[in-house]
């Protein structure tokens, strides 16, 4: 009988509830509702921007200028804003424009300037959108958006974040589209292997393409979320939100070498990182300590990465030998 697969995200699940026993021992504040719906809304921002870096990491590639994108788009909106344009349709597709654009140049860079890795152009992108962000608001935060801005990042429903709320909706269609879809599917085959997915047919440069767009778009849904939640656009706000995002799909079961990973698991690994950040603010932990914690969480994700990948290949080798005695 073959055994069956626990499914990748079941890790960071088991990880999480045991995790949240721990602290619920030595906080009796961690398990009020209060400081739950406050996990979910802290969780909300990473989860948007590992949603964008999954499909990106999907493809076997890596967005290090989601911070900068996050801020730049929120940004936008500032000085629309300052500049007198208070509809709130507008201020929102602004945002939501400006991310998709930020992407597109993201994917345009590594597809049609065929630099050698998507971290290069990424890495220089990331420079580019955080010197706009502060050159546009002149370094300057810029506040008092309209209630009908705010009300994604700092309404309720109840109790419940509407953040949250938007999180799960939009993970279930990016769910639906990836397994539902040609598009989608062509995601997962263009991680696994480039070339075989360009002899089948698939556009290669065209997905390439797409998933950074939905990376910029994903990181701008975030800057909605986190300008809602502070009340203002921050030039220089999301200075980790790279290595978070990257560190929740790692630990939710994507893989750099590309072609594994769910939004599901995706998202466990982004309450599991909001659960520990939380967890380090109530025990009075300073930030250079929580730098600390979360890099130590991101190699010990990455080193759980890299012994999944070796028993993969350690099985495939396995089977590929069985089928040539057989033969």
């Amino acid at each position: 009988m073959t055994k069956k697969k626990m499914p990748s995200f079941m890790g960071p699940l088991i990880a999480a509830v045991l995790l949240s026993i721990v602290l619920a021992i030595i906080s009796s504040t961690f398990l009020t509702i209060n400081n739950l719906m406050n996990i979910l809304r802290q969780a909300s921002i990473n989860a948007m921007v590992s949603l964008g870096m999954l499909l990106v990491l999907l493809t076997g590639g890596i967005d290090i200028s989601v911070g900068p994108m996050v801020a730049l788009s929120s940004c936008v909106m500032g000085v629309l804003l300052k500049n007198g344009i208070t509809n709130p349709f507008i201020l929102i597709l602004s945002c939501l424009l400006t991310g998709a654009l930020c992407g597109e140049i993201n994917g345009f860079i590594f597809t049609k300037l065929k630099l050698p890795h998507p971290f290069v152009s990424t890495m220089g992108s990331r420079q580019v959108f955080r010197g706009l962000a502060l050159l546009i608001t002149a370094a300057a935060p810029i506040g008092g958006f309209p209630d009908s801005v705010t009300f994604i990042g700092s309404a309720n429903i109840g109790v419940f974040p509407v953040c949250f709320v938007v999180v799960i909706v939009i993970f279930a269609i990016v769910g639906i589209f990836l397994s539902k879809t040609a598009l989608g599917r062509n995601i997962y085959s263009v991680g696994g292997n480039k070339e075989a997915s360009r002899l089948a047919g698939i556009n290669v440069p065209h997905t390439l393409n797409f998933v950074y767009v939905m990376s910029g778009l994903m990181c701008a849904v975030a800057g909605i979320i986190m300008m809602g939640r502070v009340g203002s656009a921050t030039p220089l706000a999301g200075e980790t939100f790279d290595m978070d995002a990257i560190a929740s799909c790692v630990i939710g079961g994507a893989s750099f070498s590309g072609g594994k990973g769910t939004v599901s698991g995706t998202l466990i690994g982004a309450l599991l990182i909001a659960i520990i950040r939380n967890g380090l603010n109530l025990m009075g932990a300073q930030t250079d300590v929580q730098y600390i914690v979360i890099g130590i969480v991101i190699i010990a994700a990455v080193f759980v990465d890299v012994v999944r990948g070796n028993a993969d290949i350690k099985s495939r080798m396995k089977i590929r030998a069985k089928v040539q005695a057989d033969a």
